[in-house]
């Protein structure tokens, strides 16, 4: 499905690589202009030549998202600029360590949180008036299968994205009588730089590439998109209800 987003504004976090990089790269492909954040200046100016040269326009806005502060900065700087936002595509986020819940340091287990879960909520308070100015405000939260399977070893992380799919629920929940959409992605296995920390071992060949995920998440920033407090699988291409537990 072709979608275009011209003159749509979509704000990226973690933007410099993986499926943030490729998201915003899509974006900009599709007429939207892209408010590029993360921490590393030199994949925010990677990605501002990748957008130059498909004649897509980027604002980048380097910061790490440990700074709570630049958070809440941020969405009134969107404001004073544009005056609302159209997209929001929370993407960024961190792994932490693969190990038993109770040899997890204290300091390891806080990051995963405070980036994952403190930093979502964060953005999702700077940016809903923005979002909510739009005629059709869409805001796409990066989760994950392991919110759900909860595998050993994984602790921290399963934690931290099942929260995050909490919040969204929550914020969709709220804002349902709106004409914002929101939705929580599961990518699936995907050829990035955190796959490769959790699966060492794989060959990054075998699992698809962020660029295939961007792609697919395109059709779900629409204006036609009506559904919201739901999750779209990547892999499937499907939209799926939450359901309590039998």
């Amino acid at each position: 499905m072709d979608i275009d987003l011209k003159d749509r504004i979509a704000l990226v976090t973690g933007a410099s690589r993986g499926i943030g990089y490729f998201t915003a790269l899509e974006l900009a492909k599709r007429g939207a202009h892209v408010i590029a954040c993360a921490r590393t200046v030199g994949g925010l100016e990677e990605l501002d030549d990748a957008i130059r040269a498909v004649g897509g326009t980027a604002t980048l806005v380097p910061f790490d998202l440990a700074d709570m502060a630049a958070i809440d900065k941020l969405g009134g700087s969107i404001f004073e600029r544009w005056g609302k936002l159209d997209i929001l595509v929370a993407n960024a986020g961190v792994l932490g360590t693969i190990s038993p819940i109770g040899h997890v340091e204290a300091k390891v287990f806080e990051k995963v949180m405070s980036i994952n879960v403190n930093a979502t909520w964060r953005l999702i308070r700077s940016v809903e008036p923005l979002l909510l100015k739009s005629d059709a405000g869409r805001a796409l939260i990066l989760s994950s299968a392991a919110a759900h399977k909860c595998k050993p070893f994984w602790g921290p992380y399963s934690a931290s994205k099942a929260a995050v799919e909490a919040l969204a629920r929550t914020w969709a929940g709220e804002t349902q009588r709106t004409a914002l959409r929101i939705l929580s992605i599961d990518p699936g296995p995907t050829r990035t730089a955190m796959r490769a920390q959790a699966v060492p071992g794989e060959d990054p060949a075998t699992v698809p590439h962020p660029s295939e995920v961007a792609e697919a998440l395109m059709p779900l920033l629409g204006p036609d998109m009506t559904e919201t407090g739901k999750l779209f699988i990547v892999r499937e291409k499907k939209i799926v209800d939450y359901n309590m537990p039998s």
